[in-house]
């Protein structure tokens, strides 16, 4: 039920956006890579010298559409519908529990302040929450079928970033994003919230 609401407002949104984009043509469309790092997490309980599950540096994509709706000079306000897409994260743990992988994406409806809109170089901050989904692999880590299936998350996303103006529709974006989530399907009980940091640089396209 989550999910499926959390669906009907991104694409209200996406809506939204679409039908400002005729109206005002105040628009951004921007596709960024990078990666994606999460902290080790230890489990309790086990026997093992290190009970540490360790977690790939996933190399993930970003597609980004935004509508700005004010601009007071020194700050402007947008809208923004960031979608990040890992296609793997390693999984290491000592025992033979845990996928091999899993793969996870993230779509977070947020508000973004940009500072100095209308100069060459402006930062800004984004705030925003959606879901989550995450596919683990059918392996397990040391070989064996891994029988846990995907599942989903509601996340908070809070992101800073910087825009270096190029032309008149052109800029390069580099961007720090936090995706703030239940845990993964691992098959172990390693924390509550796990903390997904997508670090990324980009092309943003301005119409």
């Amino acid at each position: 039920m989550a999910r499926k609401r959390l669906g009907i407002v991104s694409l209200a949104m996406l809506t939204i956006l679409a039908a400002s984009a005729a109206a005002q043509q105040s628009n951004q469309i921007a596709g960024i890579f990078g990666r994606s790092f999460i902290s080790d997490q230890s489990v309790a309980g086990t026997s093992l010298t290190n009970s540490n599950v360790h977690f790939g540096d996933g190399l993930s994509y970003e597609g980004n559409l935004s509508h700005s709706f004010f601009n007071f000079g020194i700050a402007g306000l947008s809208v923004e519908l960031p979608f990040v897409y890992n296609p793997s994260t390693n999984v290491q743990f000592g025992l033979n529990t845990v996928p091999k992988d899993f793969r996870a994406y993230f779509l977070t409806p947020a508000a973004r302040v940009n500072f100095f809109p209308g100069t060459a170089f402006s930062p800004w901050v984004s705030v925003g929450a959606g879901f989550a989904s995450f596919t683990p692999s059918n392996t397990l880590e040391f070989g064996g079928v891994n029988a846990v299936k995907s599942n989903t998350s509601a996340v908070f996303e809070v992101g800073g970033g910087l825009d270096v103006r190029l032309s008149d529709h052109f800029k390069i974006r580099g961007e720090v994003r936090d995706f703030n989530t239940d845990e993964p399907p691992i098959n172990v009980n390693a924390g509550n919230r796990y903390n997904h940091v997508f670090m990324g640089v980009g092309v943003v396209f301005g119409f």
